[in-house]
Order: C-alpha cells, then structure tokens, then sequence
C-alpha cells in the first residue's frame, strides 16, 4: 500500500493543507497498515480502493482521537469484521 497515496487522502479529509504534520500522519498510517497485515492478518491490496478508503478512515480516525480513550467506532469496527472475514486472513 503507497503510503504517500493515504497521507494525501487522510491530510485532504482532515482540511491540512500543510506539510507540519507530515511526519506524524506518515506514522499513524504505517502503524495501521502494519497492524492490519501484521496483527489482523490482512493481504492489503493498494488497487483495491475499499481498502485504501478503510486505511484513510481508520488513520484518521487515529490522529483525531489520539488523546482521547474513545473506542473505536462502531462503523470502523463493521468494516474492518469484513474485512477479516472477507479476506479470511490470509495473506496470498
């Protein structure tokens, strides 16, 4: 997954039009993409855009509640169920 691809998407649903939380966004989203094919087990497919909008939602949702003890939303939990039960979690 083109990490660039998701800075670019969460910085444009987020209003950033600037590059001081590059570095911060950048981590978020590798965190959750190696999460997701690390720990969820999950085959993440860049030309797939279901799963590049999920990985956009799930960083942002991140970096907005990165200080709050908030859980996940239940829509992000829905989706990512899918996802693993989709993908059955197994890496091709």
């Amino acid at each position: 997954m083109d990490v660039n691809t998701v800075v670019s998407l969460v910085k444009e649903g987020l209003g950033i039009r600037t590059s001081v939380r590059d570095g911060f966004i950048t981590a978020i989203v590798e965190g959750v993409i190696k999460e997701l094919e690390d720990e969820k087990g999950l085959a993440l497919d860049m030309a797939n855009s279901y799963h590049l909008l999920f990985v956009c939602d799930y960083a942002t949702w991140r970096y907005q509640s990165r200080d709050s003890g908030k859980h996940m939303p239940r829509h992000l939990q829905f989706r990512l169920h899918n996802l693993m039960i989709h993908l059955g979690g197994a890496k091709p």
